[in-house]
């Protein structure tokens, strides 16, 4: 963060300083006071379960130089009316402060994160730069990974979700985007927005923030992206099939993309060493961000054949003598099952052993919920897996041709197929988030090494 003093911060915040106007912050704010370190500033932010002001005073022992509050308190502070509010505005200021920092926004149904991760490590290479830790892309998240950045920082790649119509608006007024790129369009958040339409309209705000200068970064995925550069008068760069950046003689090995990357630039070898197929489209996103930035080609393809998993329960493998366990647990919506399912089915073909898909529920689909957990259950059957865990998710339906199909009402429950694990066998386990399915990865792990005869 660059430096500002309290007094500069309270005009800035529209705030009532009560506290030192030369006190200097230096660090970009923490909300979770156990994060707290000296010259930061605290968020005493106020949920259904918790309230920031309780904890201020543990923040300022660990060296918070004075809190963001709502009401005066016991201590070195600044009295807004809302703190995110309060944080935005300076995230804003300290945006426009930054004229040579490149900011990238990145949205879309599926892929964010791991685009993100990808991205980051190319840029790494090219200068100083500044991500989100995991899923960092709400109000709360983007202006504290914004303030993170200082006038070193040459790249700020942040992440752009939406819940509701004008999130991304919201955000893109305080990021002030150079780069815009939309993954994809999908289903996930659809009960929420009602409707596919809906979310590209959402999407697309990120496009629509991006002025003459802006470059739109835009995948061929859906029917949705590509008319995005309609609303965009600058200049737009396009991936996927048959687009200008795109990937050529794809093989898959040991679950990993091989391919030929194809760019204005170009050509050359890509081996990623994360695992699978969809990581494609990720990784054409990230050479066209490297494209727009004129990194060369061979700077772009080395970092994408170097690149590992950065983040946490995303297509983790635990190769666990002779069981392979995916863990992919984050998060799951009808698109990244499937693609999961399709890595799966390579792996127990490549090992030679069974798969098994433990699955749970998909949440935020809406009406259309019913219909697209069947319609997984149906593509599991067509491509060939062996079995399907459904825990806690009927929706996915009854045993059909060759695949077993077994429903469990919770994770202790599916425990017991783990005696019918042999080696050679692959197992996926995913669902959405709030089911906690990273319990169920470690489980299944320890009752592999148990029935291996192996301390845990």
């Amino acid at each position: 963060m660059i430096p500002l003093t309290a007094g500069e911060i309270a005009l800035l915040v529209g705030g009532e300083l009560h506290c030192d106007k030369d006190l200097l912050v230096y660090k970009a704010p923490v909300f979770d006071s156990r994060l707290a370190t000296p010259g930061c500033i605290f968020l005493a932010l106020k949920s259904e379960k918790v309230d920031g002001h309780d904890f201020v005073a543990d923040a300022y022992r660990a060296g918070a130089i004075f809190s963001f509050t709502t009401h005066r308190i016991d201590g070195p502070c600044i009295v807004v009316k809302d703190v995110l509010t309060a944080l935005s505005a300076l995230a804003s200021f300290v945006r426009k402060r930054l004229t040579g920092l490149t900011v990238i926004g990145i949205t879309g149904s599926q892929g964010k994160t791991s685009t993100k991760d990808l991205l980051t490590h190319m840029l790494t290479s090219a200068g100083p730069t500044v991500s989100p830790a995991g899923s960092f892309n709400n109000d709360l998240g983007l202006p504290i990974t914004l303030l993170e950045c200082d006038v070193d920082t040459k790249y700020c790649v942040l992440e752009m979700g939406a819940r509701h119509k004008g999130d991304i608006a919201r955000l893109c007024e305080i990021a002030q985007p150079n780069i815009g790129v939309v993954l994809v369009v999908g289903s996930a958040h659809l009960g929420e927005f009602g409707s596919v339409a809906a979310i590209a309209e959402t999407k697309s705000e990120l496009i629509q923030s991006l002025g003459s200068t802006g470059i739109a970064v835009l995948g061929n995925y859906d029917q949705y992206t590509p008319d995005m550069a309609n609303l965009h008068p600058g200049r737009t760069i396009r991936f996927g099939d048959s687009q200008e950046v795109r990937a050529s003689d794809v093989e898959i090995r040991e679950g990993c993309p091989h391919f030929e990357l194809v760019t204005p630039a170009g050509r050359e070898a890509v081996g990623m060493r994360i695992v699978g197929a969809h990581q494609i489209s990720n990784a054409l996103a990230v050479a066209a961000i490297g494209t727009a930035l004129e990194l060369p080609i061979e700077l772009i393809a080395s970092s994408l054949s170097t690149a590992e998993n950065a983040s946490k329960w995303r297509m983790e493998l635990h190769d666990v003598f002779g069981l392979l366990i995916i863990n992919d647990s984050y998060n799951a919506n009808p698109e990244s099952m499937a693609a999961a399912m399709r890595s799966l089915v390579l792996f127990a073909q490549e090992r030679g052993g069974e798969s098994w898909a433990f699955v749970g529920k998909m949440h935020e689909l809406g009406e259309s919920s019913a219909a697209r957990h069947q319609s997984i259950g149906t593509l599991a059957q067509e491509i060939g897996i062996d079995h399907l865990v459904a825990v806690g998710a009927p929706e996915y339906g009854s045993t059909s041709g060759q695949m077993l199909i077994h429903h469990y009402a919770s994770i202790d429950e599916c425990l017991s197929l783990a005696e019918y694990f042999s080696s050679g066998d692959v197992v996926l386990v995913k669902a959405s988030r709030s089911e906690g399915f990273e319990v169920l990865a470690q489980k299944l792990e320890s009752l592999w090494l148990d029935k291996s005869g192996v301390e845990s």
